[in-house]
């Protein structure tokens, strides 16, 4: 399993908001990049969030399905890109201090071409994408919430 880590400045209840925007996918998930529709109930267990993954017009069609969910603690997904495979994402939020979060993101190939790769070479994929995935996250994350108190101030 590959894991990266990033402390934001932000509670886990902001980290976790964005989180539970299903329709915020695609902005900080690498490779994803049409939302197509969210189950209302996102991110309710077994609830989906309607994608693509790849550049258009090249596009695949899939689905990301919630496996287990903490609200404000973690979500557990199975992101899939078939023919590329699916995989694993467990994101768990930790409190670090006041007011900040350490962002945790592990992923595992369940299924697919990956999953006969060695775990390490997996990692070399696996980490810069989901380093990157955390950045954009982390941006997301504390952009919506400076505005969000901004607007209460």
């Amino acid at each position: 399993m590959s894991e990266v880590s990033r402390i934001v400045d932000v509670p886990p209840e902001a980290v976790f908001a964005v989180l539970a925007d299903g329709w915020l996918y695609a902005s900080w998930v690498v490779g994803s990049s049409h939302i197509r529709d969210v189950d209302e109930d996102w991110p309710a267990v077994g609830s989906r969030i309607h994608h693509s993954v790849g550049p258009w017009p090249l596009h695949i069609q899939d689905v990301t399905v919630v496996k287990a969910v903490e609200p404000g603690v973690s979500l557990s997904l199975e992101a899939r890109g078939w023919p590329l495979g699916a995989a694993d994402v467990e994101l768990t939020l930790l409190p670090r201090g006041e007011g900040k979060t350490e962002i945790r993101m592990a992923e595992k190939v369940t299924r697919g071409p990956g999953k006969v790769l060695p775990e390490a070479v997996q990692a070399l994929v696996a980490k810069p994408r989901n380093t990157e995935a955390l950045a954009r996250l982390a941006d997301l994350v504390t952009g919506k919430h400076a505005n969000r108190k901004n607007a209460q101030s």
